[in-house]
């Protein structure tokens, strides 16, 4: 296998933030260097500069790159007990503060699972027609994906079976597309958390397993720019292994588990 110094992988840093904005900096150093080399390896470059020449002259290359890189792992209703805490308590308790018309925003969407799964819960306590969900993605090919709405039964056998009866057309034994009255009320954006300005006036956040692959300093600043565009007592919702350390300094008060309450 290739072996290059760590100031040949600086460098690439460099080049990857001119050509996608992605700032390897921010995530942790061992983990991410570990799971480029050996993407490099299995595509069978000779280091990291002749990746970068394949980076910029095939698109699929790049595309799968990305898609790589940010690690995309996601399921309808996934952690379902926190699902229930959601509709008990959260949401009630949200509508009671800011209104019916509550503004979430699902960041780091990945393909979809997340904010659709939003709206079907939402449905329970308002009309379709007054809900709407802001999903981001740093993605281009996962939120392509999640726009079409078309799932495996992997993605779909966590939900709640009325759910999956009311919300969506099964296609084949094995896929199924959510109905168009669910995906029109969700807007998908590229977005880069760590670089790109925030959606303002949140009632709630929901950020579930992205941030515990960056280094504690862009995890806080990530947290304190989410604290920033909440709505006062607006909640953030992270993921079962992003426990906020010291959270009340930022300004949140922990609510149950993965659930933070602006203060």
């Amino acid at each position: 296998m290739w072996r290059e110094s760590m100031s040949d992988y600086e460098s690439f840093k460099k080049q990857i933030y001119t050509l996608s904005s992605i700032d390897l900096d921010a995530y942790k150093e061992k983990q991410m260097k570990r799971r480029i080399d050996s993407l490099i390896a299995k595509n069978g470059f000779k280091g990291y500069d002749d990746y970068v020449k394949g980076l910029k002259t095939d698109k699929e290359l790049y595309a799968a790159f990305i898609n790589y890189l940010t690690i995309n792992v996601s399921e309808f209703w996934r952690n379902p007990e926190q699902w229930a805490i959601l509709e008990k308590d959260i949401i009630p308790y949200l509508m009671k503060k800011h209104g019916k018309n509550i503004k979430i925003w699902s960041a780091a969407c990945s393909t979809g699972d997340e904010p659709y799964s939003l709206v079907m819960l939402l449905s329970k306590f308002v009309p379709l027609n007054q809900i709407k969900i802001v999903a981001t993605d740093i993605d281009d090919q996962v939120l392509e994906k999640a726009k079409m709405g078309v799932y495996s039964y992997n993605s779909v056998k966590g939900l709640p079976k009325e759910l999956l009866e009311k919300h969506f057309t099964k296609l084949t034994a094995t896929s199924y597309k959510i109905n168009d009255d669910i995906k029109a009320r969700v807007e998908f954006k590229k977005h880069n958390l760590l670089k790109d300005p925030y959606p303002t006036g949140c009632s709630m956040i929901v950020c579930r397993n992205v941030v515990i692959y960056f280094t504690d300093e862009a995890k806080n600043e990530v947290f304190k720019k989410f604290h920033s565009v909440l709505k006062p007592e607006g909640v953030l919702f992270v993921g079962s292994t992003e426990q906020i350390i010291q959270s009340t300094s930022i300004g949140f008060k922990p609510q149950y588990s993965f659930f933070y309450i602006k203060q």
